[in-house]
């Protein structure tokens, strides 16, 4: 933001921290994202008071203490079903879900799933470390195959979850993937996540410098990052590399990275990112994209944001419609239209 644009808000994002210490180890990547999430919020001018941030168990699980907001720290992976509750209860409320991806695609996993489903207007925050960080470095549902962890000595013989496959799969309305050392896209992915009507799902890439250093390096380490991530952003062309010298285009049913001017590609022939399209076939394709999977740079910003009906407003019209038939009773009033009895 400019100078003059910070001067205009309302709220500063001073005004979203709480007085808490916060306890994360140094380095952690938690504290970029929180910080993230303190300017997101002053840029969209949310309310601290209309605002409840909802967690599960794991070290990104502390992050509700460090806000100066509604918060409720939960039982493990049960945040999404607590946030669903919350919102449906009261869907004035901007609710915001923090949770790392054990907490939520292990044990939380069937919460989580059925939260993207029913599109309820809640914010999630994936922080993807691929470990588990509070238990002290087990592996989580997103190491790598062959990860040696506290739980796997010899390689983990698992393959992973990805998230967006299980959002999308979920039929999915939001998916954003971000970087917690890229703190200027991180910023807009929030912003973007909070303005979606629905559930919206933000991956974070983030980094325990404890018990899995350096598991993001290939698309953090300043001298790959150029050639290993692309940034999407909705009506642009898929760019990439030194001076956007690289583009994605389409090699039959595939993605292909080309180089503009080589082997007889041009500009015109390089995909531009439609965020909108209902259909979320080539969305999945971009998500799936990795330097070691596939050779492919890693998709960041917006990858997926369509409209759908959301849970929490359908329901709010569905109480009104049905008041609107049979005017609100006293619940001693709705149980004498049954049968009685009256016992002397």
């Amino acid at each position: 933001m400019t100078k003059i644009d910070a001067e205009t808000l309302r709220y500063q994002p001073k005004d979203y921290k709480s007085d808490q210490y916060v306890r994360w180890c140094p380095g952690c990547g938690d504290h970029a994202l929180l910080s993230c999430l303190h300017k997101a919020m002053a840029q969209l001018n949310i309310e601290p008071h209309e605002t409840a941030v909802i967690s599960g168990i794991g070290c990104s699980s502390r992050l509700p203490y460090y806000m100066n907001t509604y918060g409720f720290h939960t039982i493990h992976g049960r945040g999404a079903a607590v946030a669903t509750g919350v919102k449906t209860a009261k869907p004035e409320l901007s609710v915001w879900l923090t949770t790392g991806d054990g907490d939520c695609l292990a044990i939380g996993g069937n919460h989580f799933i059925h939260m993207v489903r029913r599109n309820i207007d809640i914010n999630v925050l994936l922080m993807n470390n691929k470990i588990y960080g509070l238990t002290k470095g087990q592996y989580s549902p997103t190491s790598e195959r062959g990860s040696k962890t506290k739980s796997s000595p010899f390689g983990t013989v698992e393959d992973p979850f990805r998230p967006i496959e299980l959002a999308l799969g979920a039929r999915g309305t939001f998916f954003a993937r971000c970087i917690d050392v890229d703190l200027s896209n991180a910023t807009d992915v929030l912003v973007a996540a909070a303005k979606h009507k629905g559930t919206s799902v933000v991956e974070v890439l983030q980094n325990c410098v404890i018990f899995n250093n350096n598991v993001h390096k290939s698309v953090t380490d300043k001298a790959s990052k150029i050639e290993n991530t692309i940034l999407l952003k909705h009506g642009e062309k898929m760019l990439f590399g030194q001076d956007n010298s690289k583009g994605l285009v389409l090699d039959g049913w595939n993605i292909k990275a080309v180089t503009i001017g080589q082997d007889g590609y041009t500009l015109d022939d390089v995909l531009v990112h439609d965020a909108h399209t209902q259909d979320s076939a080539l969305h999945m394709k971009l998500g799936l994209m990795s330097p070691e999977d596939n050779g492919l740079p890693l998709a960041l910003g917006v990858i997926r944001d369509v409209e759908a009906l959301v849970y929490d407003e359908e329901v709010t019209k569905q109480i009104k419609t049905i008041q609107a038939k049979d005017p609100v009773r006293t619940l001693t009033n709705y149980l004498m239209t049954k049968d009685v009895w009256e016992v002397k």
